[in-house]
């Protein structure tokens, strides 16, 4: 009798490895009849950390999907990761998501170096990422299956921008300040295409690195440089040191800066008030907007995620979220990678708090389109330029 246990064991064993791998093998990816999981990353530590907080927006979304019902009998549940703004770190996360927790897509994911460093990975893996948080062509071109991008290029952004500096402001003299990287490389492109349409150049174009914390000689070659307007590409720490810097030394200049620095309250918060008067791009509406949507957002902000700051940052990952949850919806009760991806492909005009989207099988990159805003007391957002396409964008003549 022993025996006969002794082989029963073994065998009962590799059946249940085989029932359990069958039992996997035949489960939808990502999610199963009671839940649909995705995920976000971001530095929620680090040099970079006031970004991290758009990877944490989207569990409002989720919060208020599941409230309502879920998709189709589905809730939502949503796991965020900090990355510290590395993409080697990044990686780890990405992967841990993918292959522990299971996730079926990715929204928001913070950092240009990060999302390079992990979008093969996720395309090999059939893992669908919306609204990366950041905006870089190699995203969208070659067009990539899996991601579908909201946040206009930074090549976009710097060019409306720039625009607006020379045509409305009537400045000539511009200096660019941008981080050494995709980021601040992708926006000073953006300047370029702009003042070469307009015969001119930049008077000084410097790049910093991301851990660069003495600023003083590049200020110093800006002034000396004559630059009555400094477009900023930067980490927020990088830019409050160059504000802080650039006042040490009495110089004013206009200082515009990138969408990813349009947290005007926390802005201004950090600055010491130095913020006050900044211009930035935008592509997503005031966090004291009274649009219906942001006012819902920001109930259920209130009523689950009591302990956030309903930053710009933050509602901006509930901007995120918003087209996946569209497409999941219109997905149909049959989920699945295939049916995800055809209805992200025919989304159009799709807006939520921020710009209109369309992307079709062909086309990835969902809109073009950013807001103009300044700085007012206590980091109060003043409208400038309303909604704002690039009639440059390289992108829309393919």
């Amino acid at each position: 009798m022993a025996k006969k246990r002794f082989l029963i064991f073994p065998f009962m064993v590799v059946l249940f490895i085989f029932v359990m791998s069958a039992v996997s093998y035949g489960a939808a990816p990502g999610f199963d009849d009671k839940e649909i999981r995705i995920a976000s990353w971001g530095p929620m530590t680090g040099p970079a950390a006031p970004w991290g907080t758009v990877n944490r927006g989207p569990a409002v979304i989720c919060a208020i999907v599941n409230e309502e019902g879920g998709i189709h009998g589905r809730k939502l549940k949503h796991f965020a990761r900090d990355d510290q703004y590395n993409p080697a770190q990044t990686k780890v996360v990405v992967k841990e998501l993918v292959e522990k927790q299971g996730v079926f897509a990715f929204v928001a994911g913070t950092g240009s170096a990060c999302g390079m460093a992990v979008k093969d990975y996720m395309a090999e893996n059939k893992i669908i990422w919306v609204a990366p948080a950041i905006s870089v062509k190699e995203l969208i071109s070659p067009v990539n299956p899996y991601i579908f991008a909201l946040m206009p290029l930074y090549e976009d952004e710097a060019s409306i921008l720039t625009k607006y500096v020379v045509d409305k402001m009537k400045i000539k003299e511009i200096g660019v300040l941008y981080q050494n990287d995709a980021f601040g490389k992708a926006a000073l492109d953006g300047i370029r295409q702009r003042l070469a349409k307009n015969n001119m150049k930049a008077v000084a174009e410097i790049p910093i690195e991301a851990t660069d914390k003495d600023l003083s000689s590049y200020i110093l070659k800006l002034k000396n440089s004559g630059a009555k307007a400094v477009m900023m590409w930067l980490t927020p720490s990088a830019a409050v040191i160059a504000l802080k810097t650039a006042a040490t030394v009495n110089y004013k200049p206009e200082w515009v800066a990138s969408e990813t620095l349009s947290d005007l309250g926390l802005m201004h918060r950090i600055s010491g008030g130095l913020w006050e008067g900044v211009i930035t791009g935008a592509f997503v509406l005031p966090p004291e907007s009274q649009h219906p949507l942001m006012v819902k957002y920001r109930n259920a902000s209130t009523k689950y995620t009591p302990e956030e700051r309903q930053s710009l940052f933050y509602m901006a990952g509930n901007m995120f979220t918003e087209p996946l949850v569209d497409a999941l919806k219109r997905a149909g009760k049959n989920l699945s990678t295939e049916a995800a991806l055809k209805a992200l492909n025919s989304t159009k005009n799709f807006q939520g708090i921020g710009p209109k989207v369309t992307w079709t099988s062909n086309q990835h990159q969902g809109t073009d389109s950013i807001q103009i805003w300044r700085c007012g007391p206590n980091g109060s957002t003043i409208l400038l330029q309303d909604w704002t396409s690039n009639e440059l964008a390289t992108w829309k003549k393919k």
